[in-house]
C-alpha cells in the first residue's frame, strides 16, 4: 500500500509545488497515512483544508483500504 500512495501523491505534487509547497509520506499503517506538509503547505492557513479535502479525498478514492489522512507536524 506504500507505494500506491506514494505514487498517488507524485500525481498531486504538482500542484502542492505550484503553490510552494510538498508533502512527504511518514507512514502507512492500517489504513491511516501519517503525512508531513512542507514549504509554503506546512505554514498556510488552509493546510488542514488542503489536506482532509484535498490529499484525503485523493488517496481514498485511488488507494483501496486507506480511510484516514494524519498530518505530522
Amino acid at each position: 500500500m506504500h507505494e500506491q500512495v506514494q505514487e498517488a501523491l507524485n500525481k498531486l505534487r504538482p500542484f502542492l509545488l505550484r503553490d510552494g509547497g510538498d508533502v512527504e509520506l511518514v507512514e502507512v499503517n492500517d489504513g491511516i497515512v501519517r503525512l508531513r506538509l512542507l514549504g509554503a503547505c506546512g505554514s498556510c492557513p488552509s493546510s488542514m483544508i488542503t489536506l482532509k479535502a484535498g490529499i484525503e479525498r485523493a488517496l481514498v478514492s485511488a488507494v483501496p483500504g486507506v480511510r484516514e489522512i494524519e498530518q505530522i507536524v
